[in-house]
């Protein structure tokens, strides 16, 4: 479907590449102005592009204030970005903190800077990942910071209410290269594929329109059905290694 943003304005955080940048140039190709907020360089062109670290409390508050002076009202924010650091083998106290702080703190701290910006009709979208409810070994960084996520969504759109509906996606597995999947790579997955970045594209600016305006503290998992495949040993030829 597409849809019709024109006059709307948007911040997609992480949006320099991969999932982000798929999320923030569909927002554009539907005609809304979106500020765009990446440690790396934003190589596209958007209403706002802010180089900085979201894990950095004074370049969060310089942001909201590059945007209000530029583009002045919100109408979606899209909070993206996050990153890993591993698990116990590797991650260390400083690295996990790092993680929170851009995959959880950095949304809680941007839609309490934005509280007062939002317009009316006002979408808040997390992506969180279907890590938050299934992990593999030494994931725990991200895994938790994606748990956070999750949690953080539902808290904020009771508080939120009135002001802005707030929702998350959990992707799963996502292609955000060029890596080719064997066939067993695509039937583990009950759409008989792996996911893309336009996949979660169109499933934000569906939860940040107006179609989606009964929507709020809910999370649409977006992973082709993998996270519902209850799977065996010996079932269907799978077996542990």
């Amino acid at each position: 479907m597409r849809r019709d943003f024109s006059g709307k304005t948007a911040v997609v955080t992480g949006g320099a590449r991969g999932i982000g940048r798929e999320i923030a140039k569909s927002l554009m190709e539907a005609g809304a102005d979106v500020a765009v907020i990446d440690r790396l360089p934003v190589e596209y062109p958007c209403a706002l592009k802010y180089q900085g670290d979201l894990a950095d409390r004074a370049t969060l508050e310089d942001f909201r204030r590059a945007f209000v002076e530029k583009l002045g009202k919100l109408d979606f924010l899209v909070n993206n970005a996050c990153l890993s650091r591993g698990g116990l083998p590797d991650c260390g106290y400083d690295d996990f903190l790092y993680v929170f702080r851009v995959g959880a703190a950095a949304p809680y701290y941007l839609s309490k800077l934005f509280f007062g910006d939002f317009n009316p009709g006002a979408a808040i979208v997390n992506i969180s990942s279907t890590r938050a409810a299934m992990s593999q070994p030494h994931t725990e960084s991200y895994s938790a910071a994606k748990g956070a996520i999750s949690a953080l969504t539902h808290a904020m759109a009771m508080s939120l209410a009135g002001r802005a509906r707030v929702n998350s996606v959990s992707p799963g597995w996502i292609e955000v290269g060029q890596a080719e999947h064997s066939d067993p790579d695509r039937r583990q997955h009950p759409a008989g594929r792996v996911g893309t970045p336009s996949d979660i594209a169109g499933a934000v600016l569906y939860l940040l329109s107006d179609d989606a305006s009964f929507v709020t503290a809910q999370n649409l998992t977006v992973d082709g059905g993998m996270t519902k495949n209850m799977i065996y040993h010996g079932d269907f030829g799978w077996k542990l290694q």
